[in-house]
């Protein structure tokens, strides 16, 4: 990594006009080099405010998803050059003032992919339901179980990959929906030798910052443990899966 890395900030946007000024704000400009923000067929002034605000903007012509917006945030991030990529909402969910502290172990090269994490605190204080809660407690602690991993939050809107990361990990056979960021983790354990840290983020609950409903978090639960079952069984052995089988750099040779 350069002396000076690259820092590219990502928002996938849908509907994100009331928060995405005070997203903005918060970002640590003197260390970010550029921010992009792609927009999933918005029906609100969210590419205004963007274009205003001086962002690139790329607008999809079609919903392709939470995850398929992604695909596009990182190709985009790549294409640019940047070294380190952070993944922010733009719903003023999360303190993006910890930006500096989140890509702080990639820039140092001590991880690879940096998790903000709302249970390194107290999320309940920052407004998080119970529901959400228990079923987020429950998940990571299937997840932890079978990637042998102890982290605190899997489910976090507020990420940082290194660009060996994202060039390694076949990211573009993931879900389009908000599954993807699961897929992302068990690709990056399954592809071994990539780092994994934590830091903590508070985070805030309040009308305009989006979040999953009841029923959408039921099946995006189910997939969660879909994601684990592949991993298990391409893990064992029982079923390989090319979704978790990593890319080889040109500069790698390939084993024989």
């Amino acid at each position: 990594m350069p002396d000076r890395p690259k820092v590219v900030i990502v928002m996938p946007a849908y509907n994100a006009a009331k928060t995405l000024e005070r997203t903005y704000a918060d970002i640590p400009h003197d260390l970010v080099d550029h921010v992009i923000l792609v927009d999933d067929v918005s029906r609100d002034e969210t590419v205004e405010i963007a274009q205003k605000l001086g962002l690139e903007v790329i607008v999809h012509r079609q919903n392709l998803g939470y995850g398929g917006n992604q695909k596009t945030c990182y190709d985009r991030a790549l294409e640019w050059g940047a070294d380190v990529v952070v993944m922010l909402h733009p719903d003023y969910q999360y303190d993006a003032t910890r930006i500096p502290d989140l890509v702080a172990p990639i820039v140092a090269g001590k991880a690879d992919l940096v998790l903000g994490s709302r249970f390194l605190g107290d999320p309940l204080a920052g407004g998080m339901p119970k529901w959400k809660y228990v079923s987020n407690r429950f998940l990571t602690g299937v997840e932890n179980a079978v990637f042998g991993l102890h982290l605190s939050e899997y489910h976090t809107g507020l990420r940082a990959y290194s660009r060996r990361l994202l060039e390694r990990i076949p990211y573009r056979l993931n879900s389009d929906d908000f599954v993807f960021d699961q897929d992302l983790i068990a690709q990056v354990v399954a592809a071994r030798g990539l780092k994994i840290a934590e830091i903590a983020v508070p985070t805030r609950y309040f009308e305009e910052a989006s979040s999953v409903g009841f029923k959408r978090s039921v099946v995006y639960g189910l997939s969660t443990l879909r994601v684990v079952l592949r991993y298990l069984l391409h893990r064992t052995g029982v079923r390989r899966s090319e979704q978790l089988r990593p890319r080889v750099p040109t500069s790698e040779p390939r084993a024989a």
